[in-house]
């Protein structure tokens, strides 16, 4: 068993920034690949970003990219989504996730992942 923690959420005005947090439990945090997800109201809960079990490797939806740094700590069992330039279509629920089953892949596909924060909301106004 996998237990996430995500905080940071909040309200942030367009151009500016946020760092989500998320805090593991239960497993060796370095052995599986983290993701960072994100629903919209109405919307299906899309992928963001991801990050392999060392931190090595990284992915991003093309929605994000250049704004949107994902990190991991394994010292501290917590990954980060560091985002700037945040825009109000960036407003959802964001969750992280773990791939417990995966060190070096990292995969973007909602169904890979095994285990589930319970979300933090970030809302972005103009």
């Amino acid at each position: 068993q996998v237990q996430l923690v995500e905080s940071g959420g909040g309200l942030v005005q367009a151009e500016g920034s946020l760092r989500l947090s998320c805090a593991a439990s239960g497993r060796t945090f370095s052995n599986y690949a983290m993701g960072w997800f994100r629903q919209a109201p109405g919307q299906e809960r899309v992928f963001v970003a991801g990050i392999s079990y060392r931190g090595r490797s990284t992915r991003y939806a093309d929605s994000v990219k250049g704004r949107f740094t994902i990190s991991r700590d394994n010292a501290k069992n917590t990954v980060y989504l560091q985002m700037s330039s945040l825009k109000p279509e960036d407003t959802a629920v964001y969750y992280c996730a773990a791939d417990v089953n995966q060190g070096v892949n990292v995969p973007s596909v909602k169904y890979a992942y095994d285990y589930w924060g319970q979300g933090t909301q970030v809302t972005v106004s103009l």
